[in-house]
């Protein structure tokens, strides 16, 4: 069993394997799943991306409405069986005060590392990034019933 810890982030969000590959030994994270699914890519069928993206939006717009920032999707991979386990975890830290404190001066570069983005965003921002990014993760596999309806 693999297990992921996403957050729709790139940035320091890689842990370093032996020998370059990835090991199911830890958990990973999205630079660990963009790497494994490079050569063998989580395909899931089109009923199921799209439960799972109503799930993530809808459960991510509850959490933004409510100023949490800094969730994850634990995702878990059963090799066995091809099975993957998913739930949002570590929905503690909101979007306090000393939060916006912190996004605004890395934002200006006050203190230097101007042009990046900072690490604390808006919980608008957390969710929309979250959820882009989430989607992208799991690519759909076409079925007989995809691209139905398009044309009346």
């Amino acid at each position: 069993l693999c297990v992921f810890d996403l957050k729709g982030s790139l940035r320091n969000r890689n842990v370093k394997t032996d020998q370059g590959k990835e090991s199911c030994e830890v958990v990973l994270l999205d630079e660990n799943l963009l790497k494994l699914v490079h050569d063998n890519p989580l395909y899931i069928r089109s009923h199921c991306k799209a439960i799972l993206r109503a799930a993530i939006l809808s459960d991510a717009h509850f959490l933004s409405s409510h100023l949490i920032i800094d969730y994850s999707l634990l995702v878990g991979r059963d090799d066995a069986t091809d099975e993957l386990v998913v739930g949002i975890i570590d929905y503690i830290r909101t979007f306090t005060w000393d939060k916006k404190l912190e996004m605004v001066v890395k934002s200006t570069g006050i203190l230097g590392g101007q042009g990046k983005m900072p690490t604390v965003v808006s919980p608008e921002l957390y969710r929309s990034r979250f959820c882009e990014a989430m989607d992208k993760y799991f690519l759909m596999v076409p079925d007989h019933w995809t691209g139905l309806g398009l044309n009346c």
